[in-house]
């Protein structure tokens, strides 16, 4: 909507310098590979500060 302070373009040139978003590269970003899912059945997977939840890490935020 252009309302962004960084512009589409710069982002998407970013998110494609840092993220592999292929299968396999999410894969193994996000260490899918770990049977961990036992413990998402539980109270949920999204906001925990669970070290097994990949997924919640914010390690490519400086980017």
């Amino acid at each position: 909507y252009g309302t962004g302070k960084c512009p589409d373009d710069r982002i998407v040139a970013l998110i494609k310098e840092h993220f592999d978003l292929r299968p396999a590269g999410l894969v193994a970003m996000l260490d899918l590979k770990r049977p961990i899912y036992r413990d998402t059945a539980a109270y949920g997977h999204f906001g925990r500060e669970e070290p097994n939840f990949t997924w919640e890490k914010t390690d490519k935020a400086e980017a």
